[in-house]
């Protein structure tokens, strides 16, 4: 089992990345200033591009919802991976070879690259299949996917692909891609045949219209395949079996593609089949995934919880059953699950036992969002399942009802909505609420499942302090004026955004993005201007402070800068440090980027000596000259070495 990860290898990782060329994989960016660039942010729909990506400090930040990280955190959000998950996948991409903790261990450097040949055959598998469905020998799978209302582009979009009749097309077409016969017994995509050691492999697809199956990446890590001859005397659908990359159990066919809309919606429907991902998808349910080949269990829920961020803040799991007693026992197989999610969970089923893909090809893509939108409450149908067994028109039928439902509703976790489905039992049943009452209390003392905890809130959820008692800052551009000072000795101090119109606000930022940015900016006498600067600002002055406290350890290295000031400042004021670290700076060449950030910290230097001066001019106007000479003659020396030295700032700027 895998130990913590070392820092010090996290830090390399983080250090090695190009974040441009992981970020790129999801979203165009174009170039918006030297070491700067530009796009539509993945995080929230918008019309102009407000994500900014900086290379050089290894930081992402959108100016218009605020998110922003680091390249871990990219990852982290994108994939719906762990933090663990994220690191051992960079460190994949460059090739890096983790060490852990304790004695944990990681994939080894052999490992990884075996993995990695693994799906780049799977890549080229996939590639393969979908050219064969444009060839004259694809005719029947293009006429299936025709007769189900799939077209070319929703064929594209699937990735939907054929596999040519016959033993060795695919074989042959991966060998000449240069993979060993011992590296193809690995993928799942042959079958091997013959006596002992003179086995030869096969392919295990032939004949068959081909889904790709991909993780939640967008790997291609295995094949699902429909059988479309009569001769062929497989089965109806053949999936890749258990392999390296391939467990049936930790996938979901379509959450590549779903991903982003079941986070943004809170949102997870499950349907039986590809085509019925597809189905729902072209018709406006994008958020439908499908398991595959096996029942939706514990490491399915997984990947729901992390998608919906299941916490105890909403979202729901809809299921797609038929309705005949195949389909019932599937949901009541998923209720037993129900206690796993915090999200609200339903069941929709449709009475004629047509699936998403028959309703769409019978009666349109408004038939597949009535049936989502028809779902009620999977512990409802539960209740109501159980009542069908029974027969209660008799005494002895309603008992038997009561005893096996009681337990049932005992399970329901919200206890805010159990007395109320207890009503709804007693008058499904036609028994008095206090029967149904006490049964249910009975079965909940028995220790129904999941009922000791019900209506319990899960760990993190409410009671979890907001921020560390800091208020959080605006987002980027709303006005909201600065916190003159700071509270009181152990008060939590509050930092809110600076107003964007204040001269002195707004070049205190520019001096930051600077330091930020341009760390080699403050050598020699320039760091000794910097530390002693004060900024009116208290958001800008924490920024600074965090820089003081970080700058003795400042190995050189831009992304670990940023990194550490940001672990330095209050938690609300990470953000606010990761926006000034990736803002591009007004200059286009480097040799202008060097004069912009002098004549910045000039500015600062100068706003500086200007309010020292201040000082010390009240301090000359309150003394007695005549009694204090000697104080008097060196206030006036000081004050003319200040406005030599604020003139000669201004020369070289």
């Amino acid at each position: 089992m895998a130990g913590l990860i070392k820092r010090e290898d996290i830090d390399e990782v983080r250090q090695r990345t190009d974040i441009k060329e992981v970020v790129d994989g999801y979203v165009t960016l174009k170039s918006a200033g030297l070491g700067s660039y530009k796009g539509l942010c993945p995080f929230h729909d918008e019309r102009s591009p407000s994500f900014t990506v900086r290379p050089q400090v290894g930081r992402y930040h959108c100016f218009g919802c605020g998110e922003d990280g680091d390249v871990i955190s990219f990852v982290q959000k994108l994939d719906h991976t762990s933090f663990h998950e994220a690191v051992e996948k960079l460190a994949a991409r460059i090739g890096y070879e983790l060490r852990y903790e304790d004695g944990g261990k990681g994939p080894s450097r052999e490992e990884v690259g075996k993995r990695q040949r693994l799906l780049d055959a799977h890549k080229i598998a996939d590639e393969f299949f979908r050219a064969q469905l444009l060839t004259a020998g694809a005719t029947e799978g293009r006429k299936f996917l025709q007769q189900r209302g799939f077209d070319r582009a929703a064929a594209d979009h699937f990735g939907v692909g054929y596999a040519p009749q016959g033993w060795d097309a695919l074989l042959k077409h991966l060998r000449g891609r240069g993979f060993t016969d011992a590296e193809l017994k690995l993928t799942g995509m042959f079958s091997a045949g013959g006596p002992g050691s003179q086995q030869r492999i096969y392919d295990r697809f032939r004949g068959r219209l081909i889904w790709p199956i991909r993780d939640i990446a967008g790997d291609t890590i295995g094949f699902g395949a429909r059988k479309l001859y009569e001769d062929d005397q497989g089965p109806k659908y053949l999936n890749t079996p258990e392999t390296a990359l391939y467990k049936k159990s930790q996938v979901l066919y379509g959450i590549d593609l779903a991903k982003r809309n079941i986070a943004k919606d809170r949102q997870l429907v499950v349907v039986e089949g590809y085509t019925d991902v597809m189905a729902c998808h072209l018709a406006g349910i994008p958020t439908a995934v499908a398991t595959c080949g096996t029942a939706f269990a514990a490491d399915h829920i997984k990947i729901a919880r992390r998608l919906l961020s299941d916490d105890g803040s909403g979202g729901e799991v809809i299921f797609t059953f038929d309705g005949d007693a195949a389909g019932q026992k599937a949901a009541l197989r998923a209720f037993e699950e129900d206690q796993r999610f915090v999200a609200q969970t339903y069941v929709a089923v449709e009475p004629t036992g047509a699936d998403p893909c028959d309703l769409r090809q019978t009666r349109g893509d408004s038939a597949v969002r009535d049936l989502i939108a028809s779902r009620r409450p999977l512990f409802e149908f539960a209740i109501r399942a159980t009542l069908r067994k029974h027969n209660l028109d008799t005494v002895e039928g309603r008992v038997a009802a009561l005893r096996e439902s009681a337990p049932v509703v005992a399970q329901i976790r919200d206890a805010g909505l159990r007395p109320g489905y207890a009503r709804e039992l007693a008058g499904w049943l036609g028994m008095p609420i206090e029967d149904v009452t006490r049964a249910v209390g009975a079965a909940a003392k028995r220790g129904a499942p999941g009922a000791a905890g019900a209506g319990t809130q899960p760990a993190g959820a409410a009671g979890r302090p907001d921020g560390a008692g800091f208020n959080s800052l605006p987002a980027s551009g709303q006005n909201v004026p600065g916190v003159a000072a700071l509270p009181p000795s152990g008060v939590l101090p509050s930092f809110h955004r600076p107003d964007p119109r204040d001269p002195v606000a707004s070049m205190e930022r520019q001096a930051l993005e600077v330091a930020l940015q341009e760390p080699a900016m403050l050598g020699g006498a320039a760091w000794e201007r910097f530390v002693t600067a004060r900024f009116a600002t208290p958001a800008y002055q924490a920024i600074h402070d965090a820089i003081r406290a970080t700058a003795p350890g400042f190995s050189g290295d831009a992304v670990q800068w940023v990194e550490a000031l940001r672990q330095e400042v209050p938690e609300p004021l990470q953000p606010l440090v990761s926006e000034l670290a990736v803002v591009p700076l007004p200059a286009h060449t480097a040799e202008a980027v060097q004069k912009y950030c002098r004549d910045i910290l000039a500015r600062l230097f100068e706003l500086q000596i200007t309010r020292v001066k201040a000082d010390k001019l009240g301090q000359l106007q309150r003394l007695d000259a005549a009694a204090h000479p000697e104080e008097f003659q060196q206030l006036n020396r000081e004050l003319m070495m200040l406005e030599m030295e604020r003139r000669s700032l201004r020369s070289d700027a």
